[in-house]
């Protein structure tokens, strides 16, 4: 049986860990890796897309670090319950041309009893900003 711990019911403890591990996960831009962190029949609305399944979640992730270059992202544990996590986050990236942009949003997970995230709901808005404007160019992921 697939499972990533820590598994739920969540504490402080180890829903802290889960969103460290998340952040980590995510700043590798290791699309294999972040994948087998979701139910292989994950749903997810992020943004204005629906995903459903983990090969739709390679598909996307692919796709995200293609456009999403120099990402760097800063997740931070908001609330819990015994198998629900939420989170606010903020991340910076650039595009092709240059133009640096810095991400903020909140995101809601649900995770199934083995620890994989059955449901993942991303609200994310876009800031344009300036090369100069950026937190993290020394921040220690």
């Amino acid at each position: 049986m697939e499972q990533k711990h820590p598994l739920p019911p969540f504490n402080f403890e180890t829903a802290t860990q889960k969103v460290k591990l998340a952040e980590d996960a995510w700043n590798s831009k290791n699309s294999q890796k972040i994948a087998l962190a979701y139910s292989p029949d994950t749903e997810w609305r992020n943004r204005d897309l629906f995903i459903n399944g983990r090969q739709e979640v390679l598909s996307f992730l692919d796709t995200k670090w293609k456009k999403e270059l120099g990402y760097k992202l800063k997740k931070e544990l908001w609330a819990f319950t015994e198998n629900k996590i939420a989170v606010r986050f903020e991340y910076e990236w650039h595009d092709t041309q240059g133009q640096w942009y810095r991400a903020y949003g909140n995101e809601n997970w649900e995770f199934d009893q083995n620890g994989l995230m059955k449901k993942r709901f991303a609200s994310i808005n876009d800031l344009p900003i300036n090369e100069t404007e950026r937190k993290f160019i020394n921040y220690d992921l």
